[in-house]
């Protein structure tokens, strides 16, 4: 398994589209950020087919310091989950790969 950085996203999306990097850079960039700010004001996103993503809050609860052992509050916090959607599902599971 392979990770991919956004670096490796700038340049499939520049060869594939014959754009600079430099605008592709620019254009993923953007696309990131705007979904932060929207994530960020609580905004659900839905990618049809491809998935959803949404603000969830984890309840708050007593954890415990593997090290120490001592019991420790961890407050309630929003996170973000992602849901995948029906194409998303359907190439995981029958393996193809693009």
């Amino acid at each position: 398994m392979a990770t991919i950085t956004k670096k490796d996203l700038v340049d499939r999306i520049a060869s594939s589209t014959g754009e600079k990097r430099f605008l592709a850079k620019h254009i993923l960039q953007q696309f990131l950020d705007d979904i932060a700010a929207e994530l960020a004001r609580g905004n659900r996103i839905e990618f049809r087919d491809f998935g959803i993503f949404e603000v969830k809050e984890r309840s708050a609860r007593t954890a415990q310091n593997p090290k120490t052992l001592k019991k420790v509050r961890v407050p309630a916090r929003e996170t973000v989950k992602f849901r995948a959607g029906r194409l998303m599902k359907e190439k995981l599971n029958s393996g193809v790969s693009n």
